[in-house]
């Protein structure tokens, strides 16, 4: 099994402008939530905003095989996760900009933004993403259906 925190610092190196902090207390959140059968198969980091000066929600994400989970450790006390499974989700949107990218994940209660991520990650976290939730929907719309 992947390991989140390598995972999301691996991402960091690789893609050097975008704009995380805190990245291994960000992912320690996301390793408390995972199940005992889950495993991770993409993790990035970004700022969980839709403004480009809001530097300060940085956050991790990670794709697993049952949900996406998003981890954010607060600087004094507590965390906030979120979890999108594959029957919440909707659509996925990326955004180029001249310096960053966005990712906007349409759920069925809320629009999930991710901001300040460098233009070269946005392709490799579209794919993961999208090809995940294609998959999982097909399961999904078996089982209901």
């Amino acid at each position: 099994m992947k390991d989140v925190c390598e995972e999301a610092l691996k991402f960091k190196n690789k893609y050097k402008y975008t704009i995380a902090w805190r990245v291994s207390k960000h992912a320690e959140v996301v390793k408390k939530h995972l199940n005992p059968d889950e495993e991770v198969l993409y993790v990035f980091c970004a700022q969980k905003n839709d403004r480009v000066f809001d530097i300060f929600t940085s956050c991790v994400v990670a794709l697993t095989n049952r949900r996406i989970i998003i981890g954010q450790k607060r600087v004094l006390f507590g965390y906030f996760m979120t979890s999108i499974t594959p029957d919440l989700f909707n659509d996925l949107e990326v955004r180029k900009g001249l310096i960053y990218g966005r990712i906007y994940i349409d759920t069925v209660k809320e629009v999930v933004k991710f901001s300040n991520i460098q233009p070269s990650a946005l392709n490799n976290i579209e794919t993961a993403i999208s090809s995940y939730m294609m998959e999982e929907k097909k399961k999904y719309c078996q089982t209901v259906g």
